[in-house]
């Protein structure tokens, strides 16, 4: 794969989000970044993909120090202003890239991320890495990326949640997250993915009825193809850590939310054994939930890697890597058939290599596949149909 296949691809896509009913455009060229909802009965509306406006992407030679426009610098604006907001979120992110490549690279002890990073005129941009065929993971990439564009006013009014006798224009938008997905080569070793988002609506001054709205989403949720219960209880409870500093409901409301969307229907199963999962987040403090996101990209590196560490080198057997090839095939399926960002970048043309980034190198399918009750394999099975709170 090229080196620009990664989370996050500079693809000019505006795709949806929604929870609890609130149905919100947003684009990023990251389509696993935002999440999207599911197709709207008996209104389907084909104008939508025509009706953003995004710039073309520009490929650059180096990484430069913000993709913020100059309005949006944090030198330029006070600490308490939305551009703040913004810069900070971009800082952020930026940050949580370069400690878990690191972190990664170092647990490869030789290999080393390819990286491309791209601009757009307008403002915007993104750092796209990826690690493929590694000493220890099969493949991982880590992506940042910083979008602005223009919304469809009928998204805008879907967004609000209410009608209005006022009827907005084009509504600019900006996006900006960190995702990755990390599958290691070993049996033992589980998947990884997180990622975390900033969106805000910005409506010019002489649209009326369309005042700016902002929220912040993400989550870091783990999948193994065999269970350690300290390994486990070891995420979960770096997981609850994050979240205890802010809000004790924060944990239990949001391992529920990653056990709920991570559901592969026609399965009847979780993909994995979950973590935490939160979207369209705005009911609380803006302050708070930066430093919240914040809280929770730190985590991912003590959440992850002692695990890899630890479980990277045992020996397996051939039956152990068709297991994991099976659980990967779940893997797919999820990311095929449920998940927001892929369906919807499939549907609407998206850059298929950047759609699809998330998927492994290989995975494996076999007809009426059962494995035996009291097995390990059946343990783990038992784990994704019975969600169990492992702290």
């Amino acid at each position: 794969m090229a080196s620009h296949s990664l989370v996050s691809s500079p693809h000019p896509l505006a795709p949806f989000s929604s929870h609890h009913h609130h149905l919100r455009l947003r684009h990023s060229p990251n389509l696993s970044t935002l999440p999207f909802p599911k197709p709207i009965k008996n209104k389907p509306n084909h104008s939508l993909r025509c009706s953003v406006s995004i710039e073309k992407e520009v490929p650059e030679t180096e990484r430069p120090f913000t993709f913020l426009r100059d309005s949006d610098d944090s030198s330029h604006s006070s600490s308490s202003s939305t551009s703040s907001v913004r810069a900070r979120f971009e800082a952020m992110i930026r940050a949580a890239q370069d400690s878990v490549c690191e972190a990664i690279e170092a647990v490869e002890n030789g290999p080393k991320f390819k990286e491309d990073v791209w601009s757009r005129p307008g403002g915007g941009g993104g750092i796209s890495r990826v690690l493929q065929d590694g000493n220890v993971f099969e493949k991982a990439g880590v992506n940042v990326s910083v979008v602005y564009g223009v919304m469809p006013p009928e998204a805008y009014r879907a967004a609000k949640g209410s009608a209005s006798d006022q009827k907005p224009g084009p509504v600019p938008f900006f996006a900006a997250g960190v995702s990755s997905v990390l599958h290691p080569k070993n049996p033992f070793a589980p998947t990884l993915h997180f990622n975390y988002r900033y969106f805000e609506t910005d409506a010019p001054k002489d649209v009326p009825g369309a005042p700016r709205q902002w929220w912040f989403g993400g989550g870091t949720d783990f999948t193994p193809a065999y269970i350690f219960e300290d390994d486990v209880k070891h995420f979960h409870s770096i997981q609850k850590q994050a979240c205890d500093k802010f809000d004790p409901s924060f944990y239990p409301r949001f391992k529920k939310w990653c056990d709920d969307y991570f559901y592969i229907k026609h399965r009847d199963e979780r993909r994995g054994l979950g973590g935490i999962f939160f979207d369209d987040l705005n009911d609380y403090d803006q302050e708070m939930l930066l430093k919240f996101s914040t809280e929770c990209a730190n985590s991912v590196v003590p959440a992850y890697i002692p695990i890899v560490e630890k479980r990277k080198d045992m020996e397996f057997t051939e039956q152990n890597k068709a297991w994991q090839q099976l659980r990967r095939g779940r893997y797919v399926e999820f990311n095929l058939v449920y998940d927001r960002g892929t369906t919807f970048g499939l549907k609407t043309g998206g850059r298929i290599e950047s759609i699809l980034v998330s998927l492994p190198l290989s995975a494996r399918w076999e007809y009426d596949h059962k494995p035996e009750e009291g097995t390990e394999e059946w343990k783990l099975l038992d784990a994704c149909i019975n969600p169990k709170e492992w702290i």
